[in-house]
């Protein structure tokens, strides 16, 4: 998308601003609860690192258990989080060339380790450097949502993974994340949409539609047109081609409100 879509000024609308902000604050505040627990993670990996780093040695698989009491601690207190964890950056772990240290809750609600073949030679999962999960992190040094997608990797679930990069010096060591389910975040996301005059939908970084309430635009589809990205980095509420956007202050998505013209 070319940066010179991005909406420059206020809209000419009769849609209510006050309700769109009030609207977009509220989905920034539902998932700023899961972004604290990735922040929890991030924080308790790098430090984690940092220590073993000190210890002038490489980190081994075997390190990284240490994290495990704090990841099944957010999985049973924070309800929208279904999977949380660490993934390693290729190469920063001595005795294995990739991993996840990732844990999720199976339907009955008991807390258990994912289990993947990363063997290059075996598993189509093994290089997941291309994810817009591990990607976007990695390459802004931002926080990021990811999907909807189905997460084949982790659940076989429809999905969101919302991450943010882990460093330490300046190094990036890999991302700490956690997946909601999609069918959680529209139960709590769809009521507050289905209270705009006009059709809403939320959109991340990528122009990926994480939940509609907009019968044109689905869930998982791709929206075209305005820079998302760009909206997200100004902070600030615009137009592009007839409809309102709205960034969710805190979080990396962005509020698509059809605008009806006064």
């Amino acid at each position: 998308m070319s940066r010179s879509t991005a909406p420059s000024g206020p809209a000419t609308t009769t849609l209510d601003a006050g309700a769109e902000e009030y609207v977009a604050a509220r989905v920034g505040r539902a998932l700023e609860a899961v972004f604290d627990a990735v922040a929890q993670t991030r924080a308790d990996t790098a430090a984690l690192l940092a220590r073993v780093a000190a210890g002038g040695r490489r980190p081994v698989t075997a390190d990284l258990a240490a994290l495990r009491p704090g990841l099944h601690l957010r999985l049973t207190r924070q309800e929208l989080v279904s999977g949380v964890g660490f993934v390693a950056a290729p190469g920063l772990l001595a005795d294995v060339p990739a991993w996840l240290e990732w844990w999720q809750t199976d339907a009955q609600g008991d807390v258990r380790p994912l289990l993947l073949d990363l063997d290059p030679r075996t598993s189509a999962y093994s290089d997941y450097t291309h994810w817009d999960w591990f990607a976007l992190p990695r390459d802004t040094g931002r926080r990021a949502v990811a999907g909807p997608y189905v997460d084949y990797l982790c659940s076989d679930e429809y999905s969101l993974t919302l991450s943010a990069p882990v460093e330490l010096a300046g190094r990036f060591l890999g991302v700490a994340a956690a997946d909601v389910y999609l069918r959680h975040f529209e139960a709590a996301a769809l009521p507050l949409l289905r209270e705009l005059p006009g059709p809403a939908r939320l959109v991340n970084a990528r122009g990926r539609v994480a939940a509609s309430a907009d019968p044109a635009r689905l869930a998982g589809s791709l929206a075209k047109g305005p820079d998302f990205a760009a909206v997200l980095e100004s902070g600030r509420p615009g137009t592009f081609g007839g409809t309102r956007l709205v960034p969710c202050r805190g979080v990396p998505l962005v509020l698509v409100v059809a605008a009806e013209q006064g």
